[in-house]
């Protein structure tokens, strides 16, 4: 699993986050969110706007492709909740790479950004509890959760807890 890595993407390379988001199967846990299948439009109109906000913008964001031995496999993201100074995150793997373990390691990579590149003093991340297989990934990185709301689990991992299972 050594050819897992995060790439912060180019302009131009906004093409696979096009198709990432337009995929059916990738985006199914998205359904009824917005779109019947859950896919997300991301026309190139709308390209620049979202790139100087995510990329070119400030240490309060990250955002970066999962690249598995120089092929681009998902995304994850971090944002800093400014009602409650911690950052939220989020991590998506295409449909045909699930199931291989390369979340744990994207999400550790991911971890180590928020934790050690911007000071995050906690992640935290919320999902339909009906995600088994995600509700697992973020359990086995260390998060706890700390509520559930109409179907709805919020997890947390704090600064402390992240440097605390990593030694």
């Amino acid at each position: 699993m050594s050819g897992i890595s995060l790439h912060v993407p180019e302009y131009i390379e906004l093409r696979y986050r096009k198709k990432l988001l337009a995929d059916p199967d990738t985006m199914r846990y998205n359904k009824g969110c917005g779109s019947e299948n859950g896919c997300i439009d991301f026309p190139e109109e709308k390209w620049r706007s979202w790139y100087d906000y995510w990329i070119a913008g400030t240490s309060e964001r990250f955002y970066a492709y999962i690249e598995l031995d120089g092929e681009f496999i998902g995304e994850v993201n971090l944002y800093r909740n400014r009602d409650n100074d911690f950052y939220d995150m989020g991590i998506v793997i295409e449909n045909r790479y699930r199931g291989n373990g390369y979340a744990a390691k994207a999400l550790d990579l991911l971890l180590e950004t928020a934790f050690g590149e911007l000071g995050a003093s906690s992640v935290h991340n919320e999902f339909e509890s009906s995600r088994a297989a995600a509700l697992r990934l973020h359990l086995n990185a260390g998060f706890s959760v700390i509520g559930e709301e109409k179907h709805i689990v919020r997890l947390s991992l704090t600064a402390a807890q992240y440097f605390q299972n990593k030694h």
